[in-house]
């Protein structure tokens, strides 16, 4: 297939998604939208952990601390002085805090950028460590963050956090940095150094002996991946209108590893379709918290039930579909059409 017929079909597609967004917003109740609004926020969080985990083989357990860094430094800057002056009761917020002060797509960036700059930071020594260990450490990286979020309150104001923060993160700028991110990865996957990031992944002394900077590289699919996860920690802050510390627990980083586990490791398009599917999901399992009446008998809701439920689907997948459910696959439209054509000829 031919890149301008590729490249119509993109096109094609970002307006029907487009349209699909405007209808959203003129016939979804608030609920609904806000389940999208999540949707795209998780597959731009699972994309930003494939690159790490799953396209260069790096067990990274840090990102709740990334979208930590992300979501404050943002929050700080679309939050106005009048506001921060107001908020920060157990001490005075720094001048420097309170008079910052951006618009939401600098903030954002910014917040992308902090991420990737304490990865780079972090990353120096901690890349040198193995698998295992290089887990261990980037989990326990993102709860110094949570720790110092909560112990540094002229800056994030302690563990009262920020509320009220401006909700500009809607549906056109949360799909809008979801699609940048799938487009800017999908190039950079599909690049020289997108193959040198698998060749880490698949046996990394091979990469270095075939003249592989395998370090650098790996720092740089580290920041990359920071990166995205501060942007996610960004709009995530904004569409929830507070954050505090106690967001940004282990947790946080589970279920973005389930949906890049349950979608395929190494595949961008497990990651999309597993992002949409997780958290459509976990909120359609709420109803099992809820009491349950059966003939005479009513059996109490029970609170977090539906992570039972879930966790048991997860654990089937695990079992029955290891590799999850596009594995390293791809949809694309070079594959479409010579499934189409095979399909013709049957």
């Amino acid at each position: 297939m031919k890149r301008y017929h590729v490249f119509a079909l993109n096109f094609m597609l970002v307006g029907v998604l487009a349209a699909l967004l405007v209808c959203a917003q003129r016939f979804l109740d608030g609920y609904s939208i806000q389940i999208l609004n999540l949707v795209a926020i998780n597959i731009l969080l699972a994309l930003s952990l494939n690159l790490i985990y799953g396209f260069t083989g790096m067990f990274s357990l840090g990102h709740a601390g990334f979208m930590a860094i992300g979501a404050y430094v943002c929050a700080i800057l679309i939050l106005s002085p009048d506001q921060k002056a107001m908020l920060f009761l157990l001490e005075p917020a720094y001048p420097w805090i309170e008079s910052a002060h951006a618009p939401f797509v600098v903030a954002v960036f910014a917040g992308g950028l902090a991420a990737a700059a304490m990865a780079a930071v972090v990353g120096f020594p901690l890349l040198r460590l193995g698998d295992d260990y290089l887990g261990i450490a980037t989990l326990g990286f993102a709860e110094i963050v949570r720790v110092v979020a909560n112990n540094v309150p002229r800056i994030t104001n302690g563990a009262l956090g920020f509320k009220g923060i401006p909700a500009y993160a809607n549906l056109w700028w949360n799909y809008g940095w979801c699609l940048l991110a799938l487009v800017l990865i999908v190039r950079i996957l599909r690049s020289n150094t997108g193959r040198c990031f698998k060749a880490i992944r698949d046996d990394e002394v091979a990469a270095r002996a075939m003249g592989v900077n395998v370090f650098r590289l790996k720092l740089l699919s580290f920041s990359l991946g920071a990166f995205f996860a501060g942007v996610g920690g960004g709009l995530l802050a904004s569409l929830l209108t507070t954050i505090d510390p106690k967001m940004f627990l282990f947790v946080l980083t589970f279920n973005v590893l389930m949906i890049v586990v349950m979608g395929g490791l190494g595949s961008v398009t497990g990651s999309v379709i597993a992002g949409a599917a997780v958290t459509i999901i976990l909120e359609w399992l709420r109803f099992v918290e809820d009491p349950i009446t059966l003939g005479s008998v009513t059996l109490p809701g029970i609170p977090g039930m539906r992570m039972v439920v879930f966790s048991l689907l997860l654990i089937a997948v695990i079992l029955f579909r290891r590799e999850g459910l596009m594995g390293t696959r791809e949809i694309s439209w070079e594959g479409i059409a010579a499934w189409l054509r095979q399909r013709r000829k049957a």
